[in-house]
């Protein structure tokens, strides 16, 4: 089994700055790509951030500029460096790992950014 945990959630006025965390921890070996998504009530569950093995990286446009996303392999744990947050990046963030074509996704964790 693959377990993911994430971490650095919580409340931050506009303008602030987090870091999520997530940490793969169990059956990683074939671990390739980790990515974070995040939701809001009543909307999809939207793509935010994506990495592969090799180091190429994917940003959503409407966090371009403002997020970044980074992994340390050896310790197979995900980075999505969040900055100059607006309320609209109010949501849950979910942190999801493929494992040789196997999804695993995180319980994820509250970003609320107040104005």
């Amino acid at each position: 089994q693959v377990q993911l945990v994430e971490s650095g959630g919580g409340l931050v006025q506009a303008g602030g700055s987090l870091r999520l965390s997530c940490a793969a921890s169990g059956r990683t070996f074939g671990l390739r790509a980790m990515a974070w998504y995040r939701q809001v009530p009543g909307k999809e569950r939207e793509l935010v951030a994506a990495t592969i093995s090799g180091g190429i990286a994917n940003v959503a446009d409407s966090v371009k500029g403002r997020f970044t996303i980074y992994r340390d392999n050896v310790k197979n744990t995900v980075y999505l460096q969040m900055s100059s947050l607006k309320p609209e990046d109010t949501a849950v963030y979910y942190c999801k790992a493929t494992i040789i074509g196997t999804e695993y996704w995180g319980k994820g964790t509250l970003v609320t950014v107040s104005s």
